[in-house]
């Protein structure tokens, strides 16, 4: 089973062979997952698959607060994502009702 390991603080323009050329030095991977945002633009952030744990753990702590493109990279064993009553108890954004233009809410 593969061990999923989150890169966080990444340089916005890094690429899949640049993180796959940071990573292989340390093990075989899996899977390079840069995420982006809707419109396809990178978040910062991306999750690399290894085949062992042992590898995935020495990459973390060799390469946790290294340096690259001027920015201190966070890197740690992903967690699972969130889901059911944990996440559905964060509060929304934005708030309650919101009334713009159109008139007012005044009784007369």
């Amino acid at each position: 089973m593969p061990v999923s390991v989150y890169i966080g603080n990444l340089p916005y323009k890094t690429n899949e062979a640049e993180i796959r050329s940071l990573f292989e030095p340390f093990g075989s991977l899996e899977r390079v997952n840069i995420v982006t945002d809707p419109t396809g633009n990178p978040r910062g952030f991306a999750f690399v698959d290894f085949t062992k744990k042992e590898d995935a753990d020495r990459a973390i702590a060799e390469l946790n607060g290294s340096s690259m493109g001027g920015r201190q990279l966070n890197v740690s064993e992903a967690r699972p994502r969130q889901s059911g009553a944990a996440a559905s108890e964060r509060p929304a954004m934005g708030g309650g009702e919101r009334h713009f233009g159109g008139g007012s809410n005044r009784r007369a």
